[in-house]
């Protein structure tokens, strides 16, 4: 009777692992939707706004620290730099 009870218990706990994962799943892939339709306008939203992420700045100073020891030339720093800020 005893493992009965506990092969009950482990079946439990399996089949409850296996909802927590198909539920993360899920959500993952509904967030995943939700950025899809939400298409590129926020983004550039943001930046009209003035607001740029950390990793945005952190990009930016390598890339004038990179031009300043002439590893990237003006014109590659400039093409650079518009892809990190997009259009104006």
């Amino acid at each position: 009777m005893g493992q009965d009870r506990r092969q009950r218990r482990r079946r439990a706990a399996a089949l409850g692992g296996a909802a927590v994962a198909a539920k993360k799943h899920h959500d993952a892939k509904e967030a995943e939707q939700q950025a899809a339709s939400a298409g590129y306008d926020e983004p550039t939203q943001d930046r009209a706004a003035g607001s740029m992420t950390p990793e945005t700045l952190d990009e930016l100073k390598q890339l004038g620290e990179l031009h300043e020891q002439h590893v990237l030339t003006d014109e590659e720093f400039e093409s650079e730099k518009a892809k990190l800020l997009g259009p104006a």
